[in-house]
């Protein structure tokens, strides 16, 4: 398979779709005239995610990002698109379809691609011990004996920060923070070359998330990994991510280097989740996106004109109603690109 893009990349998706469908005997009131039809979660994305560096997924909630890292991971059933995999260490790029394996050819590709969920207390069995937990995928993958794996988990445990008495422990034995270390050297475990982390420090409180940024950034340059990082944070985005996606109901609205879209936002919703982070706490009013309603409730109400931000946006028109508009790369940045009517009329 052909590679997809010039730069090297290790994971490119193109025209990824999700739909969510509810059959019509479960609806309710206003639910009842969408349940004949699917629910689009992700309309049609690309993303790339460049070898041995971060892509940064951004967006408010119900956008999507979480539904397309459970996609790229086969957590999810897709129905259309491509998640293309480079699987060679070295060499000519290898490509392979994730979206179309199965069984053993998809197992064994879960090797090198994992994911650190977002809350680490539901994502780590309770009747395990730690131990057992990131044993667990050595054991799958058979990577050796029983005293290779237990000397294989001692030393995550030491690279994550944990002391080795944590092996006979249980997670609800730990801190938030503590469980996260867990649930990323569970990841790491398998020696991955792909990392997606579905907002990893959320769940936290603020004086434990730059420790876990700051650990996944050391893995991440130990190791040559590469990632996809997903947060409504901008801030730690700006400062990890070396390529930014920015996601609005299932749509990618602005893709680029990350200090161009923060340096010259395209896209009005871009500019209004910027305008958003930088305004202090304590002034929520203000931070209110132009146009009116949020994401669920535009959802809720049944939209299926053409701009996916057209409903919320200060600068609409009656094209932008009728007509969805492409990614199309901005004057002077070829590969800063936004989907606006306003770019190719600028």
């Amino acid at each position: 398979m052909k590679g997809p893009d010039p730069e090297p990349s290790i994971l490119a998706i193109r025209g990824l779709t999700v739909r969510f469908g509810l059959p019509r005997r479960f609806a309710l009131g206003r639910s009842a005239r969408l349940a004949a039809g699917a629910f689009t979660a992700l309309d049609g994305i690309d993303l790339r995610v460049p070898r041995g560096g971060i892509l940064g997924l951004v967006g408010e909630s119900g956008s999507g990002k979480s539904t397309a890292a459970r996609a790229i991971l086969r957590l999810l059933r897709t129905d259309a698109g491509e998640i293309l995999f480079d699987r060679s260490r070295e060499g000519a790029p290898s490509w392979v379809d994730l979206a179309r394996l199965g069984g053993e050819a998809l197992r064994r590709i879960r090797r090198d691609v994992q994911m650190v969920f977002q809350d680490p207390y539901s994502s780590l069995d309770p009747r395990q011990t730690v131990g057992s937990i990131i044993a667990e995928p050595l054991w799958i993958f058979r990577a050796g004996s029983a005293r290779h794996i237990r000397a294989r988990v001692e030393a995550l445990l030491a690279e994550v920060g944990l002391d080795p008495w944590a092996l006979r422990r249980y997670p609800h034995e730990f801190s938030g923070g503590q469980r996260q270390r867990i649930g990323i050297a569970r990841a790491l475990a398998p020696d991955p070359r792909l990392l997606v982390c579905d907002e990893p420090v959320s769940a936290l409180d603020v004086s434990i998330q730059g420790q876990i940024v700051n650990l996944l950034l050391e893995q991440q340059e130990r190791r040559g990994l590469s990632m996809l990082f997903i947060s409504h944070d901008l801030s730690l985005v700006r400062r990890i991510a070396s390529r930014l996606s920015v996601i609005y109901r299932g749509r990618i609205v602005e893709e680029g280097p990350s200090e161009s879209v923060f340096a010259a936002p395209a896209h009005p919703y871009t500019r209004a989740l910027l305008e958003a982070a930088s305004i202090p706490a304590g002034a929520e009013d203000a931070c209110r996106l132009p146009g009116s309603g949020s994401v669920d409730a535009i959802q809720s109400s049944g939209w299926r004109g053409g701009c996916a931000f057209a409903p919320r946006c200060g600068f609409v028109e009656d094209r932008c109603r009728r007509e969805a508009p492409g990614l199309e790369a901005l004057s002077g940045r070829p590969e800063h690109r936004a989907a606006c009517f306003l770019i190719a009329e600028s």
